[in-house]
């Protein structure tokens, strides 16, 4: 005989209900806990850090001297790699999706930011393009040189629909066919880079605004003497062209009355054709060039093919876009490389006798 087992109304069914809201509860808060946990991860474990992400070097660089210990600035683009080509992946993107500022160049620099950012469903990232208002360079291109040969006086400022009054902007894609992103390379153009970055941290985290002014103000200085090193170097030199792998140094040959003869035009990875090399080579034997500079982040195949033809040398000059690994474990930063430029401009134009 089967018996029923009565359950009092009072006991079973409160103590089930009672269990349930208990578990969800408690997945609730561990589903909390985790993800306060990956952003806190993100943030170096610290909640009074402002977090920013940086798209590659150059900007993190000068992310981390205005922010100083008041930031957590993470540079998405790994170590030696190329800006130009480089993509983020989903993890990148993520770091911007959890990220209170994300800082960029912009002018063409990063293909990529348009279309990441229409992705980006955090409402209150702050986005600061820091070429914004800076007057950029004509770019030459590598097809470009099947044409007539052009020199650096070619370069103009862009028209006026670079940007309208309601800051709207061509598309990255667009403007790497344009422009010259390469603006940091002028010591001045990234002092207004810098005072972006510090009017953005100022914005966002009044409380140490005096802190990021008078780190602004400190970079400020060491720029201007840059500037300074810049022209007193350059205005003794004996010559003015520089043959370099690709068209990377516009503004700074701009800033300082030098002349770039580039091999191929702003894509670094482009292979320049024939009639380029030889151009080229001819151009290095009519002005006794005796080096050829080429990219510290890209084969010296190219370089070192005209150095043979021509019995130059091969140098590098360093865009500053990406370090190597080596470079970042031996403490060197944007000062110690526009520097280390600075003295291989000095080797290769500084008197007649290099060679």
């Amino acid at each position: 005989m089967n018996k029923r087992i009565k359950i009092r109304s009072d006991e079973r069914p409160d103590k089930l209900i009672f269990l349930l809201i208990a578990v969800v509860m408690i997945l609730s808060m561990l589903f909390v806990s985790c993800s306060l946990g990956k952003r806190m991860d993100e943030k170096d474990g610290s909640e009074n850090k402002t977090f920013i992400v940086a798209s590659f070097y150059v900007m993190y660089d000068f992310a981390a001297k205005i922010g100083g210990d008041k930031v957590k600035v993470v540079n998405l683009l790994p170590s030696g790699s190329d800006p130009h080509s480089w993509e983020p992946s989903p993890k990148d993107i993520i770091k911007i999706e959890n990220a209170d500022i994300f800082i960029y160049n912009g002018a063409g620099m990063e293909n990529w930011v348009h279309k990441v950012l229409n992705s980006i469903e955090n409402k209150d990232l702050i986005v600061l393009e820091t070429s914004k208002g800076i007057n950029l360079l004509k770019g030459i291109h590598s097809h470009e040189y099947e044409n007539e040969k052009q020199e650096h006086e070619d370069y103009q400022e862009p028209d006026k629909g670079y940007q309208n009054e309601d800051g709207e902007k061509h598309k990255e894609d667009e403007l790497s066919e344009l422009y010259d992103p390469h603006v940091w390379l002028d010591p001045m153009l990234a002092k207004m880079q810098m005072k972006a970055i510090a009017d953005t941290l100022v914005e966002f985290d009044p409380h140490n605004a005096d802190y990021y002014r008078n780190n602004f103000e400190r970079y400020s200085k060491e720029l201007d003497k840059l500037d300074e090193e810049y022209k007193e170097a350059i205005s003794n030199f004996v010559k003015k062209d520089i043959v370099v792998s690709h068209e990377a140094f516009g503004y700074l040959c701009s800033a300082y009355g030098l002349n770039q003869i580039g091999i191929s035009g702003l894509d670094a990875e482009a292979e320049p054709t024939a009639s380029r090399m030889v151009e080229v080579a001819n151009f290095v034997k009519k002005n006794n060039i005796s080096v050829i500079f080429f990219d510290n982040m890209v084969s010296p195949r190219v370089a070192q093919t005209i150095a043979d033809a021509t019995g130059a040398k091969v140098g590098i000059l360093n865009p500053i876009a990406s370090l190597s690994q080596k470079e970042i474990e031996e403490g060197k930063d944007y000062f110690v490389i526009m520097r280390e430029n600075l003295e291989s401009l000095k080797k290769a134009l500084g008197n007649d006798d290099n060679g």
